[in-house]
């Protein structure tokens, strides 16, 4: 394990530097799983994520020769933050090298702290290569995200101030990608308390640490595929599955959906903006992947908050449609003055709000005097769209839904 006293010195160098972020209970997240949550809230860190940390105290212990080479990283955005800033604050030059998929939010939050970036590859271990070859051919310092005892003895300064916040937990759960924030603060949980479960969890989108936990030994994938960019890890490291096979006591994987789900849920009852990565603990809790933890004291890492505009009004159109609060509906009828008018006022009757319509009469599947509409709907839930249905069937309307 990391030793304390190291994350001890990491904790002493980020001070001031990092902020020391919230670690509240969640009544709502609570009551919904049956066991006493608290929510360790780093997607309010200063870059967005835990990153900062690990960077950081990377390159603090630097000498001041490294520092002048300037730093390279390779990141899919939070670590590259993190850097970039680090490296600001120290005043010497960084650049990163991101995946070509990178969200755009990301790319900027790097270039506002004044890094380079350079796009190459269509995933991190192939941005990790590129960089990797760079930075040694341009004599520039590496900073690797997650597998340098500096980088996870940063990380490991979470579980400090959690167990400092909160020494009674039974267990944290803890986002795995690269598992070097698992591997920092399970050397400061172990170390202070024993007894406090320490639980990984992964993307099924990205299972190349989660199967070389269960097998013992190192495996990788052969591609990721996951919306929780921050643990889209292909390979695994043998450094950080060493100090997760010696102090992790479980690991779970949570899919796309439940990811998707958690977002949702921090969004709606906790008010806060959680990116795929940093809500994969949450899923986990939703969906019931966790053996025994009905009645515990459970903390819980929500990572990062740069989330991808983009994907998050996505999730949001998606949960919308799945809870019942919207409909898509395409309806079939007669192209004649007033049958629209028709069929909007039924829908008026039922108190369905009316956001979008598009009308089609040219389609080669329609019979000659048909139109199909296209209407979506504000629905307030299941029961009040199977009215929707019944009166459109009562009507003789033909309609079919999108989901």
């Amino acid at each position: 394990m990391i030793h304390l006293e190291t994350i001890y010195q990491a904790h002493h160098r980020i001070k001031g530097v990092v902020v020391h972020t919230p670690f509240a209970y969640a009544p709502r997240l609570s009551e919904q799983c049956g066991c006493e949550v608290y929510l360790k809230k780093e997607n309010l860190q200063v870059t967005g994520a835990f990153k900062i940390r690990g960077a950081y105290n990377k390159i603090a212990t630097l000498s001041e020769e490294e520092r002048q080479c300037g730093v390279i990283a390779a990141s899919a955005g939070n670590h590259a933050q993190g850097v970039a800033m680090a490296a600001q604050m120290f005043g010497i030059k960084a650049l990163i090298v991101m995946p070509d998929s990178t969200p755009l939010t990301k790319i900027n939050g790097v270039r506002y702290y004044g890094a380079e970036v350079i796009l190459a590859g269509n995933n991190y271990d192939e941005a990790y290569a590129y960089a990797a070859e760079y930075g040694e051919k341009h004599g520039m310092v590496f900073v690797h995200p997650f597998a340098d005892e500096a980088v996870m003895a940063g990380q490991g300064t979470i579980g400090l101030e959690m167990i400092e916040t909160h020494p009674d937990l039974d267990a944290i759960v803890i986002p795995v990608g690269g598992g070097g924030l698992i591997s920092g603060m399970a050397g400061a949980i172990k170390a202070l308390a024993p007894t406090i479960q320490v639980i990984g969890v992964s993307a099924v989108g990205a299972p190349a640490m989660k199967e070389s936990y269960e097998a013992k030994r190192a495996i990788d994938s052969t591609a990721v595929r996951t919306i929780a960019d921050g643990i889209a890890v292909r390979d695994t490291s043998t450094i950080t599955l060493g100090h997760i096979l010696e102090s992790v006591d479980q690991m779970v994987s949570v899919d796309d959906e439940e990811i998707a789900n958690a977002i949702l849920f921090l969004l709606e009852r906790q008010k806060l903006v959680v990116e795929g990565a940093g809500s994969v603990g949450v899923a986990a809790l939703l969906h019931d992947k966790i053996d025994n933890l009905k009645g515990k004291k459970v903390g819980v890492v929500l990572s990062g908050g740069n989330m991808d505009v983009t994907l998050l009004s996505i999730i949001i159109e998606k949960g919308l449609i799945k809870s019942g609060r919207k409909m898509k509906l395409t309806v079939t009828l007669i192209d004649k003055p007033g049958a629209l008018m028709q069929l909007t006022q039924m829908l008026q009757g039922l108190n369905a709000n009316i956001v979008h319509i598009a009308y089609d009469r040219t389609s080669t599947t329609l019979a000659y005097g048909d139109a199909n509409v296209m209407i979506h709907l504000e629905t307030k839930g299941q029961e009040h769209q199977a009215q929707i249905r019944a009166l459109l069937k009562e009507h003789r309307y033909l309609s079919s839904e999108e989901h």
